[in-house]
């Protein structure tokens, strides 16, 4: 399986993102960008790949022994940014550092288990809403500027969630991959 862990928002925060990213659709050149649906929004604590099947008892129970060892914290969906011209995401604010560290955790978990994360940009807390098509480049500054004031109600990240990430394969424009959430276990509940 092709797996990440990830913190996902609940509805009314990502409801409330999904009006935000209803009028940067209506921008010129929003149509030339491939947008994300708000059932694929999710903060990405530790991209892992392809996960062999053998490697899941232990990658869940050291994923359920993280989650255990840190609290919950305030997140909010919070101001706009991009990757270059490849990428435009939405940020978070709040408990930051409490977020980090749940992150450091999990890639800690994740490497004893045999599933090493892919380390290779870091952790920094994003949530994608469109990319850009190789073919036809479109400048997403003034995408992320529209987006730069928009502040969500803030709400408990309590969850830690191991998602499931099924490529696209039918070969259909704009096909979005498909997430599953596999396992998930509250945070916060040491035993």
């Amino acid at each position: 399986m092709r797996l990440f862990v990830a913190v996902l928002p609940p509805r009314v925060a990502a409801d409330q993102l999904a009006d935000a990213v209803g009028a940067l659709r209506r921008l010129p050149d929003a149509s030339a960008l491939r947008w994300t649906t708000s059932e694929s929004w999710h903060f990405t604590l530790a991209f892992l790949g392809e996960v062999p099947e053998h490697v899941r008892p232990e990658l869940d129970e050291r994923l359920g022994r993280a989650a255990a060892r840190h609290a919950p914290c305030e997140l909010r969906l919070s101001g706009g940014g991009r990757f270059g011209d490849r990428a435009l995401w939405t940020g978070a604010d709040g408990e930051l550092t409490a977020l980090a560290a749940l992150a450091d955790s999990v890639r800690a978990a994740a490497r004893r288990a045999g599933a090493p994360a892919d380390e290779e940009h870091g952790f920094r807390p994003h949530l994608t809403l469109a990319r850009t098509h190789r073919a036809r480049p479109v400048r997403l500054r003034p995408f992320a500027d529209a987006l730069a004031a928009f502040h969500g109600t803030p709400w408990t990240a309590g969850t830690l969630c191991l998602v499931n990430s099924a490529l696209p394969h039918s070969g259909t424009p704009g096909e979005q991959p498909r997430y599953t959430t596999e396992t998930s276990w509250p945070l916060g509940r040491a035993r």
